[in-house]
């Protein structure tokens, strides 16, 4: 029985020095791949948001024809319409902004491994907001949401492994694999 624990141990660490590194390097693509591209959805150029994102936060997040049990409605469940130049307006064009600017940079940072566990944790911050106030079913949570508060937890968690600018600068301890 040693011998079979101490060839499984062995075979283990093996495969954690080898592979770890390029899991943790894929569960961050995966991450980014998911964020980035939908960051970049929401942009016309340098810092130009796309008109169109705003209506899809009023009309499609905060505000849906089909009102989701549980989801934050932010319009006037009746009329289903805003009153234009409201603070709830305003808002919601800042919170339109400001997704778009994190869906970004947030996933930059994770694919280059800087400050990867900031980075993390502010995508599953972002991911516990959408699971909780936009799509509170448990369809939205079993796939996608879950996954992506699975890779973002790990990253928070184990951190971004040697493949990283934070392992390089010193960010994370040398002596983690």
């Amino acid at each position: 029985m040693g011998a079979i624990k101490s060839f499984y141990i062995t075979i283990f660490e093996w495969l954690n020095i080898v592979f770890k590194p390029l899991a943790l390097l894929g569960l961050r693509w995966q991450i980014f791949s998911v964020f980035f591209y939908s960051g970049l959805a929401k942009w016309n150029g340098w810092f130009k948001p796309d008109p169109g994102v705003y209506d899809l936060f009023m009309y499609e997040f905060f505000c849906p024809e089909e009102v989701r049990e549980g989801a934050l409605l932010l319009c006037d469940p009746k009329t289903l319409e805003y009153v234009e130049g409201s603070p709830t307006v305003a808002y919601i064009k800042f919170f339109a902004v400001t997704a778009g600017v994190a869906e970004i940079a947030l996933p930059l940072l994770l694919i280059f491994g800087l400050f990867t566990r900031f980075a993390a944790l502010g995508i599953l911050v972002m991911t516990v907001f959408i699971q909780l106030a936009v799509f509170p079913t448990w369809s939205h949570w079993v796939n996608p949401a879950m996954w992506w508060a699975g890779v973002a937890a790990a990253l928070v968690i184990i951190g971004p492994g040697k493949l990283s600018l934070d392992h390089l600068f010193g960010f994370e301890r040398k002596d983690s694999r």
